[in-house]
């Protein structure tokens, strides 16, 4: 029969190894229901809401005109180039589409020639993805006298746009009403719209200015895991509404929904975002659909509607976002009115801890310069401020190691009456003042800072192929190491990861987790059960495997945390009057059909050692 200790200790553990288990391999989103013939035309036949302008296109107008005409086709239209510190691509001057742009500072893998990431795609490549602007007509204006997606538009004397020269796009309707619209960038990733309507007619004319963000099928790559949200991203007035590409509802079944103040709507990827952001304080509609025609994702932003008078002009800024979700430059963003911008970045549902493990860890690296000894730091900070809660776990097993020998007096006294065990031992741990399930606690610490961790590697731009030393060349990738190569030691690359054989021929980093976890376990000695003393056993090497295709960096914690635990139990166990006898231990896992001896109360379980006191004299 098993002590409450031994319980609680093999309870913490399962329970660990369930989370993880689950949360990271079992339990992906469920699949969404497929809808109903009958459904999907209820929602075709469903009618948008009226407004008092024309209603925005709710897909993107790329047809036959655009696709096939030479004049308005993406190869012959004439462009606009991007040139800045991180960004390069053009602009078509059909439609005004900013719809060709690379990051220049991040690149596709980590081999030398390999391409810089693209983030957007014109109309006649694969996945087209692009973000464009125009007007929706309302009284005083047809459908055709507004900018719309397939508009040429001329440019003015600058021909590229650069931080320091924006360009100034115009057009000019049947009635000599004048669109103008100025593009700016920044230094980082933020484009500025500003838009201006000049009416030169003797009427009134209203019309709404408007965003499209389009997307072309499914992004290559899209990984459909739980921990990470990719699709459409909104921000609503303090309300963060994320929408996965299997949620997009059909065009017409969707309305609009309205901002009172303050948001912004796009689409985020993994590392990177496309983001409509309407000025601070500015009212707007948004909505997300999707055309199944074309197999078009589209988020569109619609401004209030503007009123023009006759030779009056009106003026509309919004900006946009197109780049890589880096910390530093996205929270400059929200410091400059954007409103929980930040919150773009996937902090999941433990967000009170993924942000600051995360400011803690970038903070780190700024000052030590390398993301892997970074984790390492990370790992003593977080012991250091977890240590007076492990102080007291770590007294709380070194008396129950003392009570050892009464327990086992107990059980033979109690035989198989679990009543009276259980009467004997509480009357022990209450005069003993001992806690039971207080050893439990640093365990299930573990478990939410483990899963954060593991979300701040898997989903911030910062550890996308950081390194740390050697082989290690990518923090957010599974050990490249493998013992068929003597652990990076040979010329030639390891099984690739996620295969079967990087599950088997394990990296150097997985081993000393295994390794790591195994000692930790010798600093007591093993269990009588036979049922204990097996999970035990295999308790390391299942975790050595289970975590050695997850993000290197996060191994690297785990690694750091069983040493730092292993020294603080250590000290506090032999401050105690208990002296972890760990060489004894490994030793006695050796050995085989081993029976239990039950010591004499006077002494301790292990190896017949005394029982101390805290000044060290025997009792």
């Amino acid at each position: 029969m098993m002590d409450d200790q031994s319980k609680n200790l093999i309870l913490a553990t399962a329970l660990s190894f369930a989370v993880i288990l689950i949360w990271l391999v079992l339990f992906p989103p469920p699949e969404p229901q497929p809808r109903t013939p009958a459904e999907n035309q209820a929602a075709t036949d469903t009618p948008l809401p009226n407004t008092d302008v024309a209603t925005v296109p709710l897909t993107v107008e790329t047809g036959d005109s655009v696709v096939t005409d030479p004049v308005t086709a993406a190869d012959d239209a004439p462009r606009v180039r991007i040139e800045t510190p991180r960004l390069t691509g053009s602009i078509s001057l059909v439609g005004g589409r900013v719809d060709d742009l690379s990051l220049k500072d991040y690149r596709t893998d980590l081999s030398d020639d390999a391409p810089i990431v693209n983030v957007l795609r014109p109309i006649d490549v694969d996945q087209s993805y692009y973000a464009l602007y125009g007007w929706a007509a309302g009284s005083g204006l047809t459908s055709d006298q507004v900018p719309g997606p397939n508009t040429r538009w001329e440019v003015g004397a600058q021909d590229m746009l650069t931080p320091e020269t924006p360009i100034i796009l115009s057009w000019t309707n049947d009635t000599g009403v004048v669109f103008n619209r100025q593009i700016s960038v920044d230094q980082n990733f933020m484009f500025t719209i500003t838009q201006t309507v000049r009416n030169n007619t003797n009427r009134t004319i209203a019309l709404a200015p408007y965003g499209i963000i389009a997307r072309h099928g499914e992004p290559e790559g899209l990984r459909n895991f739980f921990i990470l949200h990719e699709g459409a991203v909104a921000m609503a007035d303090g309300e963060l509404i994320e929408t996965d590409y299997d949620d997009f509802e059909p065009a017409r079944s969707q309305t609009m929904q309205t901002v009172i103040a303050n948001g912004w709507v796009g689409f985020t990827d993994h590392f990177w975002m496309t983001t409509l952001v309407p000025s601070p304080g500015m009212a707007f509609e948004f909505g997300t659909f999707f055309d199944q025609t074309r197999n078009i994702y589209q988020t569109t932003a619609r401004l209030p509607v503007v009123t023009v008078g006759a030779l009056q002009t009106a003026e509309t800024t919004t900006q946009l976002f197109a780049g890589a979700k880096e910390w530093e430059a996205i929270l400059t963003y929200q410091s400059e009115g954007i409103d929980r911008f930040i919150d773009s970045i996937d902090w999941g549902w433990f967000f009170f801890l993924t942000k600051p493990i995360f400011w803690m860890l970038h903070e780190l690296n700024l000052i030590i310069g390398n993301m892997g000894w970074s984790i390492i730091a990370l790992t003593l900070i977080i012991k250091a401020v977890l240590f007076p809660l492990a102080y007291k776990s770590y007294v709380s097993m070194a008396k129950m190691k003392e009570l050892q020998p009464l327990m086992e007096e107990l059980k033979e006294r109690a035989g198989d009456d679990r009543k009276k065990m259980q009467q004997g031992m509480m009357e022990i741990y209450k005069k003993e003042k001992v806690n039971p399930a207080a050893g439990c606690l640093p365990i299930l610490l573990q478990i939410p800072i483990f899963f954060s961790l593991y979300k701040v590697i898997f989903v911030t731009i910062e550890l996308r192929h950081a390194p740390w030393f050697g082989p290690f060349r990518d923090l957010s990738a599974p050990d490249p190491t493998s013992i068929l190569n003597l652990f990076g030691l040979l010329g030639f690359a390891g099984p690739p990861p996620g295969s079967i054989m990087a599950l088997i021929f394990i990296g150097i980093l997985p081993l000393l987790l295994g390794v790591s976890m195994w000692l930790q376990q010798k600093l007591n000695p093993a269990p009588t059960d036979p049922t204990q003393k097996m999970i035990f056993a295999w308790l390391p090497w299942v975790f050595m495997f289970m975590l050695g295709s997850f993000a290197s960096g996060l191994v690297v914690y785990w690694i750091a945390n069983n040493a730092i635990t292993f020294a603080q139990q250590y000290t506090i166990m032999r401050t105690q009057g208990y002296r972890p006898d760990v060489f004894g231990n490994i030793l006695d896992g050796f050995k085989r059909d081993k029976k239990a001896v039950v010591a004499p109360k006077d002494k301790i379980q292990s190896h017949g050692k005394k029982r101390r006191n805290k000044d060290g004299k025997d009792k």
